[in-house]
């Protein structure tokens, strides 16, 4: 059992692609398309596999460079490869879409939190994040700011220190994240509260995000935001019969 109640943070800090924006469906939707393949032509994991090579080659602002992890992908697959269809690829990543418990799930943790976002997302395709999620964050930190992505402990340090200049400590912090690679492990190894949204649960393998080390138990684990969210009404709720 964790070590602390859901009702005992004050911050929640939310990686966003893959945690609250379906980016895979986003990445499959897009490449189908433009593909003509079915999945059983060309499966989910050989794609994926080609887009994370492709990613790691252009790992710098997201808003600007899926256009060349398309023309990695694209010559590897065989898919059309002009400039309009990797810029096309490029448009299309500020218009992946929420998971569909986010926003409802988001408004109703806002209630009980201050909500961060921690995104390896730059300042530009964050924006449009947001704004598909409702707006929902009272502050943000992206890889413009931080300048480093995730899994490195720098971008934590700096969001350590942003949050402690409004009065937060470490223990106040809840960690929210999909990936065990990105968020899940390194956090862990930082000393913070972590929370598992285990958005592929009941699929085989990692999909669009890298394989880590190894598997980090967390201090929570919930399927979907959704059942995080049930779960914190019920504490805050808990603590309010206790307190009266």
């Amino acid at each position: 059992m964790p070590a602390s109640s859901l009702d005992s943070f004050k911050v929640l800090t939310f990686d966003v692609v893959g945690t609250l924006i379906d980016f895979e469906k986003g990445i499959l939707d897009h490449l189908r398309a433009v593909s003509g393949r079915s999945p059983e032509e060309l499966s989910d994991a050989r794609i994926f596999a080609s887009y994370l090579k492709g990613r790691e080659l252009n790992y710098e602002r997201s808003s600007e460079v899926f256009a060349d992890v398309y023309r990695h992908v694209a010559g590897e697959l065989g898919f059309p490869n002009s400039e309009a269809d990797a810029d096309a690829f490029q448009l299309s990543v500020l218009r992946w879409p929420a998971f569909p418990d986010s926003v409802a799930a988001l408004k109703r943790l806002r209630k009980h939190y201050r909500l961060v976002a921690m995104t390896n997302a730059d300042r530009s395709a964050f924006s449009f994040y947001s704004h598909t999620l409702g707006g929902p964050f009272h502050d943000s930190v992206t890889y413009d700011e931080a300048g480093v992505a995730k899994p490195n402990p720098q971008f934590f340090a700096f969001n350590r220190g942003r949050q402690s200049a409004f009065g937060y400590k470490q223990s106040d912090i809840l960690h929210v994240a999909q990936s065990q690679y990105h968020d899940i492990g390194v956090a862990r190894d930082l000393g913070y509260t972590v929370c598992w949204i285990e958005r592929r649960q009941g699929l085989q393998g990692f999909g669009g995000t890298p394989e880590p080390e190894r598997m980090t138990t967390p201090d929570y684990h919930f399927p979907t935001l959704e059942k995080l969210a049930d779960a914190a009404d019920a504490a805050f709720a808990a603590a309010a019969r206790q307190a009266a």
